[in-house]
């Protein structure tokens, strides 16, 4: 299966931050949404970071508190890596295994159209194996 077709079944929504909000406004954002990324987004729209619970973990765990009034740029993650639409779930497990990331933000032309997670990996990945267990047990009991 291609992203395509992974975004057609979750939905396009993606939830951004911008660079200058807070770290605790980001926390906010993840607790509220229950979700493990935010992409962060500048003025014009454009993918400038990706800011994670993990990035905010860090950052605590470095500076105390004082970390939740740093500015999400201060902490996100600027080197963002992406996918395509037409990228296939083979593709995407090998990026996060190699890159070691949970959050993948789809583009097209540029512009920001999805995020895929680790889950929804998963989550497509078991349903491929429950489709090929089901028609091995047909073709074993009915011969077809």
């Amino acid at each position: 299966m291609r992203v395509d077709g992974v975004l057609k079944g979750k939905g396009s929504e993606v939830a951004t931050i911008g660079p200058d909000h807070t770290l605790l406004s980001a926390a906010g954002e993840l607790g509220g949404r229950r979700i493990g990324a935010l992409v962060v987004v500048s003025a014009e729209g454009g993918v400038i970071g990706i800011v994670s619970e993990r990035d905010i973990v860090a950052a605590v765990a470095r500076d105390g508190a004082a970390a939740l009034e740093r500015a999400v740029r201060d902490v996100m993650t600027a080197d963002v890596i992406t996918c395509s639409p037409t990228d296939t779930m083979e593709q995407l497990m090998s990026a996060m295994t190699e890159q070691h990331i949970r959050h993948l933000p789809v583009l097209s032309g540029g512009a920001l159209v999805g995020i895929i997670s680790i889950g929804d990996v998963v989550k497509r990945r078991v349903a491929e194996i429950e489709d090929e267990a089901t028609a091995l047990g047909d073709y074993i009991t009915h011969g077809r």
